[in-house]
């Protein structure tokens, strides 16, 4: 007879055979480049590389899909954090958003940053490579300071 410990083990590993069953749909919508963050306003190469780097995963439709997205439960987990996230603010339809939209977003991803909630500590977890250092958030602040500075309003504060 097998001992309870077997048939536990048994039932979970046929549980998550059966859970692969109900796979999440990973998608990227397709990018218009006219819409981006990039086509509205000046992106510093090194800050568009840390957005990249750092934000795109869950923040745009060009999300790099880890193999660990194909494997439920993960999936379902993964495939919900980046729906809310692209919902929340995709740089891939930026152009979408109104401008007063667009210009109460950019302190906030200065602030996100600072205080270490973006990228997630959970997805920091895992994408180590994500970790902004101290130059980047400042970069980052720096830049989204400035691009929501209507052209007319520097001007103004350069006199």
């Amino acid at each position: 007879m097998k001992s309870w410990i077997e048939k536990s083990l048994f039932g979970a590993v046929l549980f998550l055979l059966v859970i692969q069953l109900f796979p999440s749909k990973t998608t990227n919508p397709a990018v218009d480049s006219s819409r981006t963050i990039h086509s509205t306003l000046s992106v510093d190469p090194a800050v568009a590389a840390t957005l990249t780097r750092a934000c795109n995963d869950c923040h745009s439709n060009q999300t790099v899909w880890p193999w660990y997205s194909r494997v439920a439960p993960a999936s379902w987990l993964v495939v919900s954090d980046v729906n809310r996230a692209r919902k929340e603010l995709n740089f891939s339809e930026w152009k979408l958003l109104s401008p007063e939209r667009q210009k109460r977003i950019l302190p906030e991803i200065c602030k996100e940053v600072a205080e270490g909630e973006m990228p997630t500590p959970a997805y920091l977890l895992i994408h180590r490579q994500a970790k902004l250092s101290r130059a980047e958030i400042d970069a980052v602040c720096d830049w989204a300071h400035s691009a929501g500075v209507a052209p007319t309003e520097q001007a103004s504060n350069i006199e």
